[in-house]
């Protein structure tokens, strides 16, 4: 990139970097209390909830990861889109009005921790403080990730070390989620989830129309891959795909029943009219990114030749996107100012995640490590105060855990979304939907679904080989299965629910 183009890049960047910072000094106004901080008030209008919730659920690895995966291996890998569309229209239609419906009638819970103990009567603060320590482990993992698509970002489009990229992406995220709370993280991801929806249906497009449709074919068997078997979704990296890479690739779709940062968003709505109006926008939104960002890795293949990205001396295939940018809009069509602009959705995508990590994380250990299990008493002011010391904290660990710039962003998403789905997606599942489960089967369900995620992808159980790598199956699959057993075994081997939990439950359903 010539410097002339990279001033109007740069331009472009610091625009939209100090128009965040700017939505959380104006949210920091309003939030006068932890319910403000963590949930923006329960005030989320449709809009504002079904962008924040997808944007903060794709994160890098939708413009990074995905089409990366696809430009490598083929369509085959679109399975784990087509999994991540069923499980979150799944989430949007069954899930997201009884949990918002349970939590007001659970003593207001802010948190998914919170929740389940109120939802239980978790007097010892068992549940609390077990879904607790799962979100400040898995979110570690999360956070980095996105924190190392930011540092591959900056390192790819300006040259700049890696490691400098990581820390000033990180800087950012943390000035803005650190003074807006959830209000600002949510008006922010709504900006951010529209710039990733342009930018995934713009780039493919005119991709395309500059390669021309019969020229497609030719040029995509000069990369050295075979068209048909590429554009083949039972084809994988040019053989036939097995049975367990689409059962992992489904699975994906689990773990949206357990993730904390998606579900806080339901948690937030306004009333059944916004959430009427999140569920058609949310899953309109999945369905065109999903199959967009599918659609960018097999046109990005053709687009970039004859650069083989994740060759010697070219940048990893998961910057197919960020190439296909520079090369459209600096080589091609040379409006460099516009190819900032859209460089930015990529910075969306992985700030818009992040944000919500951090805060997520950071309700976890104030509101319910500190304030739930070790200071009862605490005053709204300590709380508040712990919860931005919590993510500035979080950040740090999550820059160190990202420090390697070889980190997988596929990897490490990955690892921390099974972790999430395995711990509480049954649970949640269980919560909603079975009035016998009780807590010590919750309790069960929670860290059998973690400690198997852990075992599975982290051990060497086999010959110095971990059962994932052996098996090939994905860590969510056995996770959940045996987190989902435990919880139905174990509450049935053990005494019932109270009776006014019972109730509690049955309102619910009624209502």
């Amino acid at each position: 990139m010539n410097s002339s183009s990279l001033v109007f890049v740069l331009v472009a960047f610091f625009a939209y970097l100090l128009m965040m910072v700017i939505i959380g000094a104006m949210c920091m106004k309003q939030n006068n209390n932890t319910e403000d901080y963590f949930l923006g008030g329960r005030n989320l209008n449709g809009f504002v909830a079904a962008l924040s919730a997808q944007a903060s659920d794709m994160s890098g690895w939708l413009l990074m990861g995905l089409p990366g995966s696809i430009y490598l291996m083929g369509t085959g890998q679109a399975w784990i889109g087509i999994g991540l569309f069923i499980g979150t229209a799944i989430n949007w239609i069954f899930i997201s009005g009884k949990l918002r419906k349970y939590t007001i009638r659970a003593n207001n819970s802010l948190t998914l921790p919170e929740f389940f103990r109120n939802r239980y009567k978790d007097e010892k603060n068992l549940l609390l403080g077990a879904s607790s320590v799962v979100v400040v482990i898995f979110f570690l993992v999360y956070t980095a990730s996105a924190l190392a698509s930011g540092g591959k970002l900056f390192n790819s489009i300006f040259g700049i070390d890696y490691h400098t990229a990581l820390v000033i992406g990180a800087l950012v995220i943390l000035v803005y989620t650190f003074m807006g709370g959830f209000l600002a993280v949510c008006t922010t991801d709504f900006i951010q989830g529209m710039l990733m929806l342009v930018a995934l249906l713009i780039i493919p497009i005119i991709a395309y129309c500059i390669l021309g449709a019969s020229n497609f074919s030719s040029v995509l068997t000069g990369t050295g891959v075979d068209p048909v078997s590429f554009m083949n979704i039972m084809q994988e990296n040019g053989a036939p795909i097995k049975a367990v890479s689409i059962i992992s690739s489904l699975a994906w779709g689990l773990g949206y029943f357990g993730m904390p940062h998606i579900l806080v968003r339901f948690m937030a709505i306004k009333d059944e009219k916004e959430l009427k109006k999140s569920k058609i926008v949310g899953i309109s939104w999945v369905f065109l990114s999903l199959l967009f960002a599918c659609i960018i890795g097999v046109v990005g293949r053709a687009y970039l030749a004859p650069t083989i990205l994740g060759s010697e001396g070219t940048a990893s295939s998961e910057s197919v996107f960020i190439e296909m940018i520079k090369k459209m809009f600096i080589e091609d069509i040379r409006v460099p100012f516009i190819a900032g602009i859209f460089l930015c959705a990529i910075l969306a995508a992985i700030m818009s995640t992040a944000d919500s990590q951090l805060l997520v994380t950071a309700s976890a250990v104030a509101e319910d490590l500190y304030k739930g299990i070790f200071k009862k008493d605490a005053d709204e002011l300590s709380v508040f105060k712990l919860s931005r010391v919590t993510v500035v904290i979080v950040a740090l660990l999550a820059i160190a855990i990202a420090w390697n710039p070889d980190s997988s962003v596929m990897t490490l998403v990955s690892d921390a979304w099974a972790g999430f789905g395995a711990a509480f997606g049954p649970l949640v599942l269980m919560s909603l939907f079975w009035k016998r489960t009780n807590i010590a089967g919750a309790f069960a369900g929670i860290v059998s679904g973690a400690a198997v995620v852990i075992l599975w992808d982290y051990i060497p159980l086999v010959a110095g080989s971990t059962l994932g790598n052996v098996t090939g199956l994905y860590s969510l699959v056995p996770g959940f299965i045996i987190s989902l057993v435990l919880i139905v075994v174990v509450s049935l081997m053990t005494p019932a629910p109270g009776k006014d939990i019972v109730e509690a439950f049955e309102d619910v359903a009624r209502s």
